[in-house]
Formats: structure tokens, C-alpha cells, sequence
């Protein structure tokens, strides 16, 4: 599934990586937890997350995800959406709490 099919079916806020929107989302990751994210999401996981830092992509690029979705209405900090331009991350928005979105991501990318 593409990012793009996301943010049509869920009514996604696009922060940064308009560009990007056909990378393919192969699943996802929900923590707020840095670490946890860096040993266990999966090349091309969408993470669903309320962190709005910079270092949240650092860690996306790391593990080459394909996405970062803020959830319950959070925003990037400015570093955060310049750093995520330069390393090529969509950051998404929803107002939507963590388990509400996972669950519907889930069945978008499993039906």
C-alpha cells in the first residue's frame, strides 16, 4: 500500500514529504519510545508515534521507514520538519489516538 492511499482513506495531514507520498508503507510500528523503535520497526513501517522531535528522524532514517504519523493532533517542531526534508521521511498527522489509527492502518494494509 502506498503512503498516499493512507492519507486518502484516513484523511491524513501531510506536514512534509509531499513528493514521497508513492513509497510503499509494507506495515507499521506503534511506540513512543526510541529504542523500542530502533530494535524492533521493520524496513518500511509506517511509526506511529505523539514524538515530535528531530530525533524521531534520525531514528526513521535509520531504520528506513516509510513514514512517520503523529498522532492525537501533535506537529512537528521546525527542526524536526526541516531535518525530515533533507532525509526524504513523510511526517504525518492525524487526530486520532494510537490505538484508533493502528487498528484501522492494520486493516487498510491487511484486507
Amino acid at each position: 500500500m502506498k503512503i498516499q492511499d493512507l492519507v486518502d482513506s484516513l484523511g491524513l495531514v501531510v506536514f512534509t514529504g509531499q513528493t514521497l507520498l508513492d513509497n510503499e508503507v509494507t506495515g507499521g510500528y506503534t511506540s513512543d519510545l526510541l529504542s523500542d523503535v530502533m530494535g524492533f520497526a521493520k524496513e518500511g513501517n509506517i511509526w506511529i508515534t505523539l514524538q515530535t522531535h528531530k530525533n524521531v528522524i534520525g531514528v526513521a532514517s535509520l531504520k528506513d521507514l516509510s513514514a512517520i504519523l503523529l498522532i492525537k493532533g501533535f506537529e512537528p517542531d521546525q527542526d524536526a520538519l526541516a531535518l525530515a526534508e533533507k532525509e526524504d521521511i513523510p511526517i504525518l498527522g492525524t487526530k486520532m489516538g494510537a490505538f484508533e489509527i493502528s487498528a484501522k492502518i492494520y486493516n487498510l494494509i491487511n484486507s
